[in-house]
């Protein structure tokens, strides 16, 4: 490990695209150097490193890795720490989405959903504490209104978020006092790219106190929050859905 520096670094996780990319420019902007890790998206996450390092010289260290295969969690936060000798926060935004209707739902899509969503949370939370707690560090978990209400054909889907909702909890106890621990529930900010029937985003958004669709820079705000300025917070869900948690 080399000297530790003096800037906090944080790890996100899923993050070359969408919302993670959003996070990771956030963190980047309010002063953390970032080990922006993701899975398929080599381009994506290459090109958002090679922004961020030319605002910031190598202040992004780019990780690549299958967060279900049972050494990347533990590669991922050594090889962090190699690079920056510290971790100051863990952002477990990687995640699946997909139907499951009864029926029809096979083990290989059980095992996928919970690795990515409750399973991979975990043992990067395991394998970062060490660090975490050294640094008075915070963790945040990308959670699902669909952890605590359930969404129909998405079984397995609200089961494994509902075990993110507990984790968060029970990290908040485990890893206290010298770690937070948190959740950010995200509402309609960006669309399911395979796509959505217009009909059924105009229900949402009626169902959505506020009216209308959000902005993922909504969710990175609530994750930098909790992260740097909610030093007396922890084991919470922060809702950033427009109230739609209010009617469902």
């Amino acid at each position: 490990m080399q000297m530790k520096q003096a800037r906090p670094v944080a790890l996100v996780t899923g993050a070359a695209r969408r919302v993670g990319a959003v996070i990771v420019r956030r963190l980047h902007a309010a002063g953390y150097d970032i080990a922006l890790h993701h899975r398929a998206s080599a381009a994506e996450a290459g090109a958002l490193a090679e922004e961020l390092n030319a605002a910031r010289p190598d202040s992004v260290l780019r990780l690549q890795g299958e967060l279900a295969e049972d050494a990347v969690p533990p590669r991922l936060v050594k090889e962090c720490l190699a690079r920056f000798g510290r971790l100051d926060a863990l952002v477990n935004n990687a995640s699946a989405f997909y139907p499951t209707p009864i029926g029809e739902t096979t083990p290989a899509q059980f095992d996928e959903l919970f690795a990515a969503n409750a399973r991979a949370p975990f043992f990067l939370a395991q394998a970062a504490a060490p660090a975490l707690r050294a640094a008075g560090g915070a963790i945040v978990n990308l959670a699902d209104i669909y952890g605590e209400r359930p969404l129909r054909h998405h079984t397995l889907y609200c089961m494994a978020k509902a075990a993110l909702l507990m984790l968060t909890r029970s990290l908040a106890r485990e890893l206290a006092p010298e770690v937070r621990v948190n959740a950010v529930a995200p509402g309609a900010v960006l669309w399911p790219e395979a796509g959505k029937a217009e009909k059924e985003k105009a229900a949402m958004l009626a169902a959505t106190a506020l009216g209308r669709a959000g902005d993922p820079t909504d969710v990175a705000e609530a994750v930098r929050w909790l992260l740097q300025d909610a030093r007396y917070t922890t084991g919470e869900v922060i809702r950033v859905d427009g109230g739609r948690s209010l009617n469902l």
